[in-house]
């Protein structure tokens, strides 16, 4: 049995003010002809198809248009789940007659802990859940945890499963172990959202999502399918990809992998800003690609920006490296990065993180007035 393992789409996905949804186009339709290539008896996607509970209307008319032409054109089965970027209410919408066309989506975590049985594999599908649901749906109220959560679900399959077959757990968590990048979101605070790996010793294979390098977690059966595309800086040196996981009846499995090729890559470069203009090093290299650029000259500059983008038009970030006697320092051109932020300027950066639009002083001075009652109602102010 053959199945294609992939994830963490973030359909919708805004990085640094802009919308990714053509570059997200352009992978999905490679990743089409691979499953026409490949023919997998199923495709895996381990949660977050959106980046947020309300997706843009294009962002969602894109989902719409790649899962019709898996499922329904390609005729291949679907197993999905909703990660924590996803509304798991709209994600549940059709779920019970799209079973039909053998598209097996599951927005909520239900007491129904039954495998959805493809070629011989049982795949169960655990959507993403807060421990407080979690509580309240098993009437446990041990569960404070996303630690005690797992472990609570898995052991109610574990009293139906059979463990001499091939049993694939698809989920969307963070394991212990794994390795964080700066565009995900942070399951909770002070590391209770994490879940430990022995937990998921009763099944061949784990089908994760969340954390969005492949290689995320060194580990014989649990494995991460890594974001389609690179979403923040942080990611810059990853190697995306798609993994083909082949599996035998006895739960032993192959896996390889394949590489989707976007149109523009994420990269950092940096170097004096002559250096950066000429010639002979842009010519070299995909001038439209999206950037991060630090610059080395030291002293007054004028309009670095302008001048850089005039060459490469897709710089979303820029800062200064400038040698201390001791230490570097990096000054950002658009702010300059203190230790400490007010609670308005993280508002202003969040809303400039999720949104195209300005934060005018209108804005700035509702916003001011909102937090400042706040921490009047709180007593720190």
């Amino acid at each position: 049995m053959k199945f294609i393992h992939t994830g963490d789409w973030h359909l919708g996905k805004l990085v640094h003010g802009m919308y990714m949804t053509e570059d997200q186009r352009e992978v999905l339709n490679q990743f089409v002809d691979l499953v026409a290539e490949e023919q997998p008896d199923a495709v895996v996607i381990a949660g977050d198809l959106y980046d947020r509970s309300v997706p843009p209307t294009d962002a969602v008319d894109l989902l719409d248009e790649v899962l019709f032409k898996i499922n329904v054109q390609l005729n291949t089965p679907i197993v999905a789940i909703a990660g924590n970027h996803d509304s798991a209410e709209r994600l549940s919408f059709g779920s019970s007659w799209y079973r039909h066309s053998h598209f097996y989506l599951t927005g909520k975590l239900s007491t129904e802990f039954k495998p959805v049985h493809i070629n011989g594999v049982n795949f169960y599908l655990i959507p993403y859940a807060e421990p407080g649901q979690v509580r309240h749906l098993l009437d446990d109220p041990s569960i404070h945890s996303h630690q005690d959560a797992m472990k609570a679900v898995i052991g109610k399959i574990e009293e139906n499963m059979n463990p001499k077959e091939a049993n694939v757990l698809v989920g969307h968590a963070f394991v212990l172990g794994g390795d964080s990048c700066d565009s995900e979101r942070t399951l909770s605070v002070g590391g209770s959202g994490c879940v430990t790996q022995d937990l998921f010793d009763p099944f061949a294979f784990t089908a994760l999502g969340h954390l969005h390098s492949p290689d995320a977690i060194r580990h014989e059966k649990i494995k991460y399918s890594g974001s389609l595309l690179k979403y923040s800086f942080s990611e810059a040196k990853q190697k995306k990809s798609i993994s083909i996981v082949e599996m035998n009846e006895n739960g032993s499995f192959e896996m390889r992998y394949r590489s989707l090729k976007p149109k523009q890559d994420m990269r950092e470069i940096e170097g004096h800003l002559d250096q950066l203009l000429d010639p002979c090093f842009y010519e070299k290299q995909n001038t439209h690609d999206y950037l991060k650029v630090t610059l080395l000259d030291d002293g007054a500059m004028i309009d670095p920006m302008g001048k850089l983008r005039h060459v490469f038009p897709n710089v979303l970030h820029l800062e200064r490296k400038i040698e201390a006697i001791d230490q570097k320092q990096k000054q950002n051109f658009t702010s300059i990065r203190e230790e400490k932020k007010s609670e308005l300027e993280l508002f202003e950066q969040f809303y400039s993180e999720m949104t195209t639009s300005d934060f005018t002083e209108q804005k700035r001075g509702l916003m001011a007035g909102v937090i400042d009652k706040v921490l009047k109602e709180e007593g720190m102010k």
